[in-house]
């Protein structure tokens, strides 16, 4: 039977962040945009977080429910992407995720310049669920 994180303060959700800088590496297409398939890669890095924090246990990515892309990234933007286990179930967590752009380069105005986005801008959305197998699931001391 799986039970909601509340939303109250009877039980904190358990959260993970992860913020980086993509790099020349991470470009995939031209004008050095980055594959939407990296902002997947960091939301596998997030859920791995949540897992350690809620089991003890890296766990697997069994299957995402829905993704959305909803602005490109470039090679030089900072992105955040957060986590958070919204449900907890026998063997599965469910999961949603949000990747944000927080800071982009201004090559117009100097090679190194950069800004801080006065709003992020959404990057990629999208929940799904991981498993932890009974017999390795543990509270983390």
């Amino acid at each position: 039977m799986a039970t909601s994180i509340p939303s109250d303060t009877q039980q904190t959700p358990i959260k993970a962040m992860l913020r980086v800088r993509l790099s020349q590496a991470d470009a995939h297409y031209g004008g050095n945009l980055v594959s939407g398939s990296k902002m997947l890669e960091f939301f596998g890095d997030v859920a791995t977080e949540l897992l350690i924090r809620q089991d003890g246990d890296e766990g697997l990515f069994r299957a995402y429910d829905n993704i959305e892309f909803l602005a490109p990234a470039y090679a030089g933007d900072y992105v955040e992407i957060e986590g958070e286990i919204t449900k907890i179930g026998n063997t599965s967590r469910a999961m949603k995720f949000e990747a944000r752009k927080v800071i982009e380069p201004e090559p117009s105005v100097s090679p190194s310049a950069a800004k801080v986005l006065k709003q992020p801008i959404i990057i990629a959305r999208a929940s799904g669920t991981c498993v932890v197998p009974k017999e390795l699931q543990r509270k983390p001391s």
